[in-house]
C-alpha cells in the first residue's frame, strides 16, 4: 500500500478539526518524568512593551477566528465541528473574570482539554497583542469612550500611571479593575462609589485600554497567509484579465489619488544577494478580502503588476483600499516565489507600506541548519510497520537553503530508514512556510521553527530491526511505541506510558545524535488494543509546541488506521471505479500532487478531492 500523511487530512476532516492543528486528548506523564522538549516557556506574565490592538485584529483574524469567530462569539466555522463549547470571549461575562496573563499563557501553551493548540508561530510580542484585540471583543468604542468621560469627570485628579504599568495590568481582570474603580488601592482612590454598575463596567474598559497601543498599523506579523498549505500562495479568484494586468504606477510616475476609497500601496526589495537588481523585475501587488465562508480563509480578488525600481522600491497608486482588504507583494527571483508579510487595509486608508522582500544568496549546503528534535513513531500494520519521523529545525543562516530531491524522492539532510520502501514527506501544518520549486522547496533563513513529517514502510518481523542514519545533528530524538512494545538500546531512556488520543505509547529519550551517526533499535513485543487509556484523560500535559503537534495528530491519524483495517476486514462491497481503499487513497494524493503543481483549477481539485473522500468513506 503506498501511505502518506494523507491521513492527517482525512482525520481532521472526519473527526477533529481545530485551529491549526487536529489535537489529540490530554497526555498522562509518568511519575518523574521530564519531557525531552519544554513545554513552551512564557517568561514574564506581562509584554515587553505596549500590546498592539491593530496588530491582534490582524492576528486574530487569521489564527483564531476560525474557531472563536470573527466577533469572539465561540461560533467558528471550525469551532463549531470540535464537539466542545469554545470560549465565547466576545461576552462581557466570560471576559471580565479573566486577565490578560491568563489569556497570553493559553495562548502560549495551548489547552488541550478545549482542542486548542499552542501558537508556536508567534512570537512572545504578537501573542501578548492578539489577547490584547481579544480583550476589546466584549466592549466597544462607545463604551469606552463613555469610560473616559466618567473617568474625567470622577477622578479628574488621578494619576493613570497604575493603569499603563504593562505588569500590574496584565495580571488583572476587569473584575479586580472593577474592584478598584469602587475601593481603590494604595496608588488609586476610590471614585466609583456613586456610579452605577454599568458605569463601573464602562470605566474598567476605558482603564484596560490604557495598557495598549490603540494606534493604527499597516504591516501584519511576518508570516503568510495560507489555505490548505503551508507552502502554497492563498487560493482564491482573481478579478477579471483587465483588473490583473492594468499597469501599476512607479515611484517615477506620481498620480494623484483618484477618487475616495482608493491609495498606494508601497514596498521595497532588501537585496542580500551581493548582485544587482535584475533591471526587469517585476513585482505583483495581491488583495484578499475574506469571504461568506470563514473557513475557506481569505480569497484573492485582486492583482496586479509593475516593475521594481533600481533601488528595489515599488509603488502601486490608484488601488481600491476597501475596509479590511489585505495586500501583499511577491516577486520571482531565480525560480524562486518570494512574498512580503501582509497589511491590512483600515478605515479611510490611503497610504500602505508592505514589510520588506528579502532575498538572499542561495546555498545547496543543508549543514547550516539546526535540527532541535526528532520524534520517531511506529505503527504496525499487517505486513508492515510505519515509521513517521517528525521533524523540527531552523535555518539561522544568512542564505536561502535550496532543497532538492534525489532519484528516490528524497531530502538530502533526511535520510529514510535503512531497508525502508515507499519514503515521503508533508510539511507540519504550524511550520514556518517553505518556497515549492520544481524539483524540490527552498528554507529561507527564519529562527522560526519549520517542520517536517518524513514517512516510510519497513518490514514487519517479530523483531524489527531498525537503522536510521542522521545527515545532521539532532539535539533530541524520542521514540514513540505501541503499548506492548519495547526497544532495546545503549542509549534509551524509558519515560514510561502517554496517553494520546485514547491510545497508549510507550516513550523513550534517546538523547542527541551527531551528524553522520546511526540510530538502531530492536523493536519487539505485541501492540496491545487501544482503550486503556482513557483513565488518564482527565489530566493536562502537553509535550512540546512545534513540531509535537504533528506527533499528536499522528496519534489520531493511528487509531484512524487501526479503525479503518479493523472495519474493512469485514466489508466486501465493490465500488465500480475503485477496487479497494487503497488505490482510493493514491487517487487522492495523485490529485492533491496535481494541485500543488497548479496543473488543475481549485474548484476542480474541491470538487473531486470531496467525490473521492466520499468514496473512502464508504469503503471504511
Amino acid at each position: 500500500m503506498k501511505f502518506s500523511p494523507l491521513i492527517l487530512f482525512i482525520t481532521s476532516a472526519i473527526t477533529l478539526t481545530a485551529c491549526n492543528f487536529t489535537l489529540a486528548q490530554d497526555v498522562t506523564p509518568p511519575p518523574g518524568y521530564v519531557p525531552p522538549t519544554p513545554v513552551a516557556t512564557l517568561g514574564p506574565l506581562f509584554p515587553a512593551q505596549s500590546p498592539s490592538t491593530e496588530n491582534g485584529a490582524m492576528i486574530f483574524a487569521e489564527k483564531c477566528a476560525p474557531c472563536h469567530g470573527v466577533t469572539g462569539m465561540g461560533d467558528g466555522e471550525q469551532g463549531i465541528q470540535l464537539g466542545v463549547t469554545v470560549p465565547a470571549f466576545g461576552l462581557p461575562e466570560i471576559a471580565r473574570p479573566a486577565s490578560p496573563a491568563q489569556w497570553y499563557t493559553v495562548v502560549t501553551q495551548g489547552n488541550m482539554a478545549r482542542f486548542m493548540p499552542p501558537f508556536a508561530s508567534l512570537n512572545d510580542q504578537e501573542r501578548w497583542d492578539v489577547v490584547a484585540y481579544a480583550m476589546t471583543l466584549h466592549t466597544s468604542e462607545e463604551e469606552i469612550a463613555r469610560g473616559e468621560e466618567l473617568f474625567e469627570t470622577n477622578c479628574a485628579g488621578c494619576s493613570t500611571d497604575f493603569f499603563r504599568d504593562q505588569e500590574k495590568m496584565s495580571a488583572l481582570s476587569g473584575v479586580e479593575l472593577a474592584r478598584i474603580i469602587q475601593q481603590g488601592n494604595e496608588q488609586v482612590p476610590a471614585f466609583g462609589a456613586t456610579l452605577r454598575e454599568e458605569e463601573v463596567w464602562a470605566v474598567s474598559s476605558y482603564l484596560r485600554t490604557l495598557s495598549f497601543d490603540t494606534s493604527p498599523v499597516v504591516s501584519a506579523p511576518v508570516s503568510s497567509i495560507t489555505s490548505e498549505s503551508s507552502t502554497k500562495t492563498p487560493v482564491g479568484t482573481p478579478l477579471s484579465t483587465a483588473a490583473a494586468t492594468e499597469p501599476a504606477s512607479t515611484a517615477s510616475e506620481s498620480t494623484a489619488i483618484a477618487r475616495d476609497g482608493f491609495g498606494t500601496v508601497s514596498g521595497s526589495i532588501e537585496n542580500n544577494t551581493g548582485t544587482d537588481l535584475p533591471a526587469d523585475m517585476k513585482v505583483t501587488l495581491r488583495g484578499y478580502d475574506h469571504g461568506a465562508d470563514p473557513s475557506t480563509g481569505p480569497e484573492e480578488v485582486f492583482s496586479q503588476e509593475a516593475t521594481v525600481n533600481a533601488n528595489g522600491s515599488f509603488v502601486f497608486e490608484n488601488i481600491e483600499m476597501p475596509l479590511n482588504r489585505i495586500f501583499l507583494a511577491e516577486v520571482s527571483f531565480e525560480d524562486i516565489e518570494l512574498q512580503s508579510g501582509f497589511a491590512i487595509a483600515e478605515e479611510g486608508s490611503t497610504n500602505l507600506t508592505l514589510p520588506p522582500i528579502t532575498l538572499y544568496q542561495k546555498t545547496e549546503d543543508t549543514s547550516a541548519l539546526i535540527i532541535d528534535e526528532a520524534r520517531i513513531f511506529f505503527e504496525y500494520g499487517t505486513d508492515v510497520v510505519q515509521v513517521f519521523n517528525v521533524y523540527s529545525f531552523r535555518n539561522p543562516s544568512d542564505e536561502i537553503i535550496i532543497v532538492k530531491f534525489n532519484e528516490r524522492g528524497e531530502i538530502p539532510f533526511i535520510k529514510s530508514p535503512e531497508g525502508s520502501s515507499g519514503f515521503g514527506y508533508e510539511p507540519v501544518q504550524d511550520s514556518e512556510p517553505f518556497q515549492q520549486l520544481e524539483d524540490g522547496f527552498a528554507i529561507p533563513p527564519s529562527e522560526n521553527p519549520y517542520g517536517l513529517v518524513a514517512y516510510a514502510s519497513v518490514p514487519k518481523e517479530k523483531e524489527v530491526e531498525f537503522s536510521q542514519d542522521f545527515a545532521l545533528p539532532v539535539t533530541a530524538v524520542t521514540v514513540f511505541v505501541p503499548e506492548g512494545m519495547t526497544i532495546q538500546s545503549e542509549r534509551s531512556t524509558d519515560l514510561g506510558l502517554q496517553a494520546i488520543q485514547d491510545f497508549n505509547f510507550q516513550m523513550y529519550d534517546l538523547g542527541s545524535v551527531t551528524a553522520g551517526e546511526t540510530l538502531q533499535l530492536s523493536l519487539s513485543g505485541i501492540p496491545r488494543e487501544a482503550g486503556s487509556a482513557a483513565a488518564a484523560s482527565s489530566q493536562n500535559l502537553l509535550l512540546g509546541a512545534g513540531a509535537l503537534g504533528i506527533a499528536l495528530i499522528l496519534g489520531g491519524a493511528w487509531m484512524y488506521l487501526r479503525n479503518r483495517r479493523e472495519d474493512s476486514a469485514g466489508e466486501s462491497e465493490e465500488n465500480n471505479e475503485f477496487e479497494s481503499s487503497d488505490e482510493v487513497i493514491d487517487a487522492i494524493l495523485a490529485l492533491d500532487d496535481l494541485h500543488r503543481a497548479r496543473k488543475i483549477s481549485g474548484e476542480a481539485y474541491h470538487k473531486r478531492r470531496a467525490e473521492l473522500k466520499e468514496i473512502l468513506k464508504g469503503m471504511m
